[in-house]
């Protein structure tokens, strides 16, 4: 459904993503891992339409995104790291404008963001300003927002930040739903362990290259380490956490 090929972006000459390639099938979750500075966040926004790629491709369907960004970015959702909001408007005016700006039916749409902001404990919060809201509350309504119009690709960026315990566990298998129904999502986080248990496969970045791109089952056998964590630290972590720890400590206790 989704297809990358050769993405490569380069800032003042230099690659922050490096001959990207990947695929994402009706129904599959890839996971998109890579420490700070891999160029995760960058894929997001070409994926997304927010920056052009310097090279290579993106198909959606097996034509260019290019030949029509309107119409491909009309079957995306997405949420983004940070939650950009209009902190003015109420949490359910906010939604409106994103079904309108989506082309929703009025009154279904009403309904329909009603049915969410009860089932996301938003709904005594809905005529709320943004601003009143907590980090949770804000990603919520993120969330809400990028499902709103039911799409077909789904791009995840850091999609548990600020949730507690209770929405995380709803979220996790929200995911599995979504796949279920045969959505196309790219899940980029830091909590490996819900990647490990959602996703098809796993990509992992470093320094805009990719250096493994298989199921997560599969890397641990490959390895021999039994977390996708492990795995990850293997593949991308080239210094001693151990040791730089002791040395903060010591720093700290100097």
């Amino acid at each position: 459904m989704l297809e990358v090929l050769n993405l490569t972006k380069l800032y003042y000459g230099s690659p922050v993503v490096n001959h990207v390639t990947f695929s994402i099938g009706s129904g599959e979750v890839l996971g998109y891992l890579g420490p700070n500075g891999s160029g995760k966040s960058t894929t997001v926004k070409m994926l997304t339409g927010l920056v052009d790629p310097s090279s290579g491709q993106i198909y959606y369907r097996g034509r260019s995104i290019r030949e029509d960004m309107i119409g491909y970015k009309r079957i995306v959702g997405y949420v983004p790291e940070e939650p950009y909001l209009y902190l003015y408007m109420s949490g359910r005016e906010y939604l409106q404008l994103a079904g309108r700006l989506r082309g929703l039916q009025e009154r279904s749409m009403n309904q329909k963001i009603d049915a969410l902001l009860e089932l996301f404990s938003l709904f005594p919060y809905r005529l709320s300003a943004v601003s009143s809201y907590s980090k949770g509350m804000r990603q919520k309504t993120l969330i809400i927002a990028a499902l709103l119009h039911n799409p077909e690709v789904v791009i995840f960026d850091e999609p548990l930040s600020g949730l507690d315990v209770t929405a995380a566990l709803v979220f996790r298998s929200l995911i599995q739903s979504l796949a279920s129904d045969g959505k196309a999502i790219l899940y980029s986080s830091h909590v490996l362990e819900v990647v490990e248990r959602v996703s098809t496969r796993v990509l992992i970045l470093r320094k805009g290259a990719v250096v493994a791109h298989d199921s997560p089952q599969h890397l641990r056998n490959l390895l021999g380490s039994p977390t996708l964590e492990d795995v990850f630290a293997q593949l991308v972590n080239q210094e001693d956490t151990a040791k730089i720890a002791q040395d903060i400590a010591a720093v700290i206790r100097s």
